[in-house]
């Protein structure tokens, strides 16, 4: 049997606060301190490999290397409230918004390399709307993280459905991994989807079946 939608909401909720992966919570740190032990460690990775770290094009790229990853990874130190500040706003309104072909950058935290492509993010307001280019704020505050495609787009689902309150909630991501492309399977033009419907895009197939005619069969072209 189906659980009620305020049931289930708080089933993802009890998961989200108490899942370290999926927490909002995370201690900020000192980006010059940080940015020191990853240039150090990167120095020791190149070395390794047999690189010599004394050539020309490789003085500065652990620091370059350190810079790129404490930005990649700000997303642990993002602020939801800061982020939100006073965005939301009064609104009678109950009718489907959707913010479509958002650009998303990630890394995957299998192989620390890339995955890309767009989000489509939709809510329905239930007396509460949001300032629209918050929500790619919101999606960039988890996307700069070690992720994996399937927890981003929960996360970003159930963040909006904390702060909005809303009747539902629906987030689909289609993106190109190259952890496929680059190596392995070396697949370079699949692409993967994932959703997750939340309120009224789980419970009602009408209002589903409305948002996948409004975003009109999502991108099929290339990313």
């Amino acid at each position: 049997m189906t659980k009620p939608f305020g049931l289930r909401t708080k089933a993802l909720k009890t998961r989200f606060n108490s899942d370290p992966e999926l927490s909002l919570i995370s201690k900020p740190k000192e980006s010059k301190p940080v940015r020191r032990v990853i240039a150090k460690h990167a120095t020791k990775i190149l070395e390794t490999l047999g690189e010599d770290t004394a050539r020309e094009g490789l003085l500065d790229t652990p620091k370059r290397y350190a810079r790129a990853m404490h930005y990649l990874t700000s997303g642990y130190q993002a602020d939801m409230k800061k982020i939100v500040g006073k965005a939301l706003f009064k609104e009678p309104s109950n009718e489907i918004v959707i913010v479509r072909d958002i650009e998303l950058f990630s890394l995957c935290e299998h192989h620390l390399l890339p995955f890309f492509g767009k989000a489509h993010v939709a809510y329905i307001p239930d007396g509460t709307i949001i300032g629209l280019s918050k929500i790619p704020r919101i999606l960039d505050a988890y996307s700069r993280r070690l992720q994996v495609q399937e927890r981003l787009t929960q996360q970003i689902s159930l963040e909006l459905m904390n702060i909005l309150k809303p009747l539902g909630v629906a987030v689909i991501i289609e993106a190109y991994h190259l952890c496929m492309m680059m190596r392995g399977v070396e697949k370079q033009n699949s692409f993967t989807i994932t959703s997750s419907m939340l309120g009224a895009f789980r419970d009602s197939a009408t209002t589903r079946q409305e948002l996948l005619h409004l975003l009109g069969g999502l991108n099929r072209s290339k990313i």
